[in-house]
């Protein structure tokens, strides 16, 4: 996490990294519950991300790359996870939790997350990555260590599988939600 300016400065202090988690963990916990579908394993990877964080803390020379730098280990992470033969057991729950997010109508909300944990893992990523955090194709593709192209193609490939999953009236909504002209509610990206 070196900055390649010219000018550098000494590296954070500890007080600063538990600002920057006070202020990171909101965004970082959103996430990984929409990554992982459950709130305790969510902490989890966000706990984790966070310890590798500052395993690295010293190297951090400008607090504000470590937000970036922190998403990608929580993404990695994620993805560490979902490699591990115990994470193919499913949980089964009797419903889905609320998120924080506002959703157009929040009645769709359960639908949609369980749309969502249908995904494979990186189509999942690369959905929350683009579509609630709101990153572009260049910055999604930067955190999950893959090329544009493949960003693009996984979001179709995501896209299209959710309007199979959902009803046909959510249908409408994912795309009103997905391609509005009117201020996002989900914090989407339309490039």
């Amino acid at each position: 996490m070196e900055s390649s300016g010219r000018g550098s400065r000494r590296p954070p202090a500890d007080e600063e990294f538990t600002a920057f988690v006070a202020a990171a963990w909101p965004g970082l916990y959103r996430t990984a519950y929409l990554l992982l579908g459950d709130h305790g394993l969510a902490e989890d990877l966000v706990q984790t991300a966070l310890a590798k964080t500052y395993a690295s803390w010293g190297r951090v020379r400008h607090v504000e790359a470590a937000s970036g730098y922190a998403r990608t280990v929580l993404v990695n992470t994620a993805t560490s996870w979902f490699r591990r033969r115990s994470w193919r057991r499913d949980l089964p729950t009797a419903s889905l939790p609320e998120v924080a997010d506002q959703v157009a109508d929040p009645t769709h909300r359960p639908s949609i997350l369980a749309a969502l944990a249908h995904l494979a893992p990186r189509q999942r990523a690369v959905i929350v990555l683009r579509f609630y955090d709101d990153l572009s194709v260049a910055e999604t593709a930067e955190a999950l260590g893959c090329t544009e192209g493949t960003v693009k193609s996984q979001t179709h490939d995501a896209l299209r599988r959710l309007r199979t999953l959902l009803d046909d009236d959510l249908d409408d909504v994912l795309d009103d939600e997905l391609t509005s002209d009117s201020p996002p509610t989900m914090g989407t990206r339309r490039d």
